[in-house]
């Protein structure tokens, strides 16, 4: 069956599109940029030892496989998946609050694990908002993506320079203010409408090249870079943490976050001039392949003297295991999956990810607690094996190209 074609209103191109996602990719992005590098060190300031904060940073993952699949096919079938979006973003404002509650154990875990629900789709949302925009108006997402990675880095600076003055106790208070910046921009998301189509596919390439999103090459490829992605869980749960342990202050941590963020931004601008002619198959063994290559190095720096120099250059790797992983997914659900599947396509890349995420972020806080920084070493298996995923994805490609 034939998808209806976009109403004439959806065929017009709102105003300062890009503008108007750029700006919503880069106050989403200020809340994480705050969350992953400090909120591990707020916890340890509370009094919590490693195996609690790995509950309280996995548990909430778990949760979220769950409900982000069905958030996102949500906002698939909603008037406007804007208005979900608004709707969250709200939500989770509201329950950020209660991070200013007594920080026990029990009510920390609770306000993460409400939260979760809530603040997880946001990225998928607004992804799936910015792949609409590529594919009805020629929008290059790339070009509006950046600026999440931008705010990001901005966040990672600034919120160590906070931190060195304030302390930790400061970071559920950035938490709470980026939120609301992000629901005054989240008032301004273009409006779109339903997705109805995948244009630039007609509906029987659609038939055809994607009939369900359960075929063998959308699940290897979208599992490899779950497990691709989840071997980075030893490093957002702990490496601010060990930072600290080696004595290096909160200011130069902010800046090791954001010189990660730095190399991902210039991979976001410079990608299709380098692999533009790249299938996404091979950007991805790239990407897992700089994935061992940081973790086999990071447990040497510091005993091999190479100090924070040395860790500067490890996180320059930032730009292959994180920013390839981001655009290679992008291009292949843009590639083969229609729009209207393209919120649940993200829901599912985002199931995988999370997770394997907890899975691996659950074992982290033993790993710390009993190997310190050569956990990291714990990491190289579940990379390979998110390799050998994507290796059998390659075998089962398409082998008909999609036509424009």
């Amino acid at each position: 069956m034939s998808l209806p074609p976009l109403s004439p209103e959806q065929l017009v191109k709102p105003r300062h599109f890009e503008l108007r996602m750029s700006l919503i990719f880069s106050t989403l992005f200020v809340s994480l940029g705050t969350h992953l590098p400090y909120f591990p060190l707020w916890l340890q300031a509370q009094g919590f030892h490693a195996e609690q904060i790995a509950i309280i940073l996995a548990a909430p993952m778990f949760l979220r496989v769950v409900t982000t699949p069905l958030l996102t096919a949500l906002a698939d079938r909603a008037k406007d998946r804007a208005d979900v979006y608004i709707a969250l973003v709200a939500a989770t404002m509201v329950l950020s609050a209660g991070y200013f509650l007594k920080p026990t154990y029990a009510m920390v875990l609770a306000v993460s694990l409400a939260l979760t629900v809530v603040w997880t789709p946001h990225s998928p949302i607004a992804d799936s908002l910015a792949l609409s925009g590529v594919r009805r108006f020629g929008s290059n997402y790339t070009a509006m993506r950046k600026w999440g990675s931008i705010s990001y880095l901005c966040a990672n600076v600034a919120g160590g320079f906070i931190l060195a003055w304030t302390g930790p106790q400061a970071v559920p208070v950035i938490i709470f203010a980026s939120l609301a910046a992000a629901l005054v921009a989240g008032l301004l998301a273009p409006r779109l409408g339903r997705p109805r189509r995948a244009s630039p596919l007609s509906a029987a390439d659609i038939q055809h090249q994607a009939p369900s999103l359960l075929n063998p090459y959308f699940l290897y490829f979208t599992l490899g870079v779950g497990i691709i992605t989840a071997s980075h869980a030893f490093l957002y749960g702990f490496v601010s943490i060990y930072w600290k342990s080696v004595g290096i202050s909160d200011s130069v941590v902010g800046l090791l976050w954001a010189w990660g963020v730095v190399a991902e931004v210039c991979m976001f601008l410079f990608f299709n001039r380098i692999f533009a002619s790249v299938s996404v198959v091979k950007v991805m063994l790239i990407a897992g392949i700089g994935s061992i290559v940081r973790w086999i190095a990071f447990p040497l720096i510091w005993p091999l003297g190479l100090g924070v120099i040395g860790f500067f250059g490890v996180q320059t790797l930032h730009s292959v295991s994180v920013a390839m992983v981001l655009i290679g997914l992008q291009k292949m659900i843009g590639e083969t999956v229609s729009e209207e599947r393209t919120g649940a396509a993200q829901g599912i890349a985002y199931f995988f990810n999370g997770f394997f995420m907890a899975a691996v972020t659950l074992a982290s806080g033993p790993l710390y607690e009993r190997y310190g920084v050569d956990g990291f070493l714990a990491m190289i298996p579940i990379a390979f094996i998110g390799l050998g995923l994507i290796g059998l994805a390659a075998r089962s490609a398409p082998q008909r190209p999609v036509r424009r």
